[in-house]
């Protein structure tokens, strides 16, 4: 009876807690600004591989997203396509880094990490 108990109960939890774990496109900003932070920061591998498996999520989710300044222009427009592409370049620059962190160099994945900034900062030029 109680592990009938607590599977209800997880299972209720987990379904009230669905709706946070996908964020808008804010909140995916907000985690990628903070785990930068942590990478460029941290000399714990599992601390830095953690940070930037976050980023990758958060950047995969903020694909799904349009920024406010492409609302109402269509899915495949030239501007989505440039921003999707945009968040491809990010992905595969923490994919890159992710790498170089399970590896143990953390000194190459902190400086790959140096290249988000340009990426981030290029990216809010065009979108927002």
């Amino acid at each position: 009876m109680r592990k009938i108990l607590i599977a209800m109960l997880s299972s209720a939890l987990l379904c009230a807690a669905s709706p946070l774990l996908a964020q808008d496109l804010e909140g995916d900003m907000d985690v990628l600004k903070g785990a930068l932070r942590t990478v460029e920061k941290t000399d714990n591998k599992a601390e830095m591989v953690r940070a930037l498996s976050d980023m990758r999520t958060a950047a995969s989710d903020a694909k799904t997203h349009t920024p406010d300044k492409l609302d109402g222009q269509p899915a495949d427009s030239p501007e989505v396509r440039d921003y999707h592409a945009q968040m491809d370049k990010l992905i595969g620059q923490i994919d890159t880094s992710l790498k170089l962190a399970n590896a143990g160099d953390l000194a190459g994945a902190r400086e790959e990490a140096k290249k988000f900034a340009a990426t981030r900062d290029e990216g809010h030029k065009k979108f927002r």
